[in-house]
């Protein structure tokens, strides 16, 4: 098959700042996922992208070749609206445990495709597969079915969806080009468009536990993934909310689950509750469902009981014990005050070293692993007070996760003020 274009060409017109034409995107994305790109002729182009940008009409063009470039999913069959939520990732967040089963009982169908945590960010489907025979892989059936009788599913995403983005996603990891706006944006929209759903409310986290921890860069990726949605036919919204601090009390996988199973029992901390139902009422709004009270299905059990029917429909035990590490180390308060800083991404950081992430795809996760916080800033604390819980299953990583978490916690004299984040700092519609 003689091609239309060679991959120089539309390297250098890139390299030099000029615009890709539709079918100039169209090929590199199709013949990418063919094999006649080869990886290091597009990780030359992903680098041209970093560093000159797209606009606006590229960027809608390369998030269509890379749907167009697999399967997409129909949930045209299900009596329930469709709404999903995507967040770019943290430290501590577990909101999409909680939420998917709240918004499932309002009366909208979540179909929640997730992935696992790479370094420091925490992934959903690694943290559920704490919870003993849980499965990740559904077929598209099981999915539908599922949804159908339980109103939500938390599952992987199948490799016929958006195959160009998996491909890509891998190279930009290893090419220093992850941090390219419009291949973030494209990336996760792709998946999203492809995935099917008739609405989508995007959780774009900053702060320095964040992807995008520079809050004006934040706006303008959650501004170009709600465009991106918008153009494709998907109800799109975003939020914007901080991660300077770890969400909630717990940073890991079994222990996570724990805390958003409190969320769901009526309890847990307050920081989760309050964005598991600001999200919530979010995605019902734009499912067709705005007298819908999240918090009154938190209160009522009925959150629960779709919990523990999703639970059980993928394969998983919702009484089982959860792991639990076999060591743990206590961090204390040196001095008496109140507790100032609490930095999100040393936290992040820490963890990932006890064994609760993975540095590289194919690398284990320890299910028990993690950082328990006693503290958040604005505690006050005594001298020797417990600050943090380290938990692993291997002793050998506390000294490297030590190195992690110096000048991590900051306990500062009483009455002394500090800098915080609002949790939701702005909504892009």
């Amino acid at each position: 098959m003689l091609e239309p274009f060679a991959a120089v060409d539309v390297i250098k017109a890139k390299r030099d700042g000029r615009t890709l034409t539709d079918a100039q995107v169209d090929w590199v994305i199709d013949a990418y996922t063919r094999g006649v790109v080869a990886d290091e002729q597009m990780s030359a182009l992903a680098m041209a992208i970093l560093l000159n940008g797209m606009t606006e009409a590229e960027i809608v063009r390369w998030t269509a070749a890379m749907v167009n470039s697999g399967e997409r999913m129909d949930f045209g069959s299900l009596s329930r609206p469709t709404v999903d939520k995507h967040s770019t990732g943290g430290v501590g967040d577990k909101i999409t445990l909680p939420l998917v089963p709240v918004v499932a009982a309002c009366g909208a169908a979540v179909p929640q495709l997730s992935g696992r945590g790479l370094g420091h960010t925490g992934g959903t489907l690694d943290k559920l597969e704490s919870i003993p025979g849980w499965r990740a892989q559904l077929a598209p059936a099981e999915m539908l079915a599922t949804l159908d009788d339980v109103g939500g599913v938390i599952c992987a995403a199948g490799d016929g969806l958006a195959p160009a983005d998996r491909k890509l996603y891998a190279l930009r990891d290893v090419t220093g080009t992850v941090e390219a706006i419009p291949l973030i944006a494209s990336s996760i929209m792709s998946k999203k468009i492809a995935e099917g759903v008739s609405s989508l409310v995007l959780d774009v986290k900053t702060g320095s536990g964040a992807f995008m921890a520079d809050p004006a860069k934040a706006r303008l990726l959650a501004e170009t993934m709600v465009r991106l949605g918008t153009d494709a036919g998907v109800t799109t919204r975003a939020l914007i909310t901080a991660m300077d601090v770890p969400l909630g009390l717990t940073v890991g996988n079994a222990i996570e689950v724990e805390e958003s199973v409190e969320v769901l029992a009526g309890g847990g901390p307050s920081d989760v509750v309050e964005l598991t139902i600001l999200l919530a009422r979010e995605m019902l709004d734009l499912a067709g469902l705005p007298d819908a009270d999240p918090a009154k299905a938190l209160r009522d059990g009925r959150a629960m009981d779709v919990w523990r029917r999703l639970i059980r429909a993928q394969g998983g035990d919702p009484d089982a014990a959860l792991p639990v590490a076999a060591e743990s180390d206590v961090v204390r308060a040196d001095v008496a005050g109140v507790v100032t800083r609490m930095d999100a991404l040393s936290i992040g950081v820490a963890a990932w070293r006890l064994g609760a992430g993975r540095a590289r795809k194919e690398d284990a996760v320890s299910a028990g692993a993690g950082i328990r916080l006693h503290v958040k800033p604005g505690d006050t604390v005594e001298a020797g007070a417990p600050l943090l819980t380290l938990l692993t299953d291997e002793p050998g990583r506390f000294a490297t996760a030590h190195d992690a978490l110096t000048g991590a916690v900051v306990v500062s004299p009483a009455g002394s003020t500090m800098e915080r984040l609002p949790l939701v700092i702005d909504r892009i519609t």
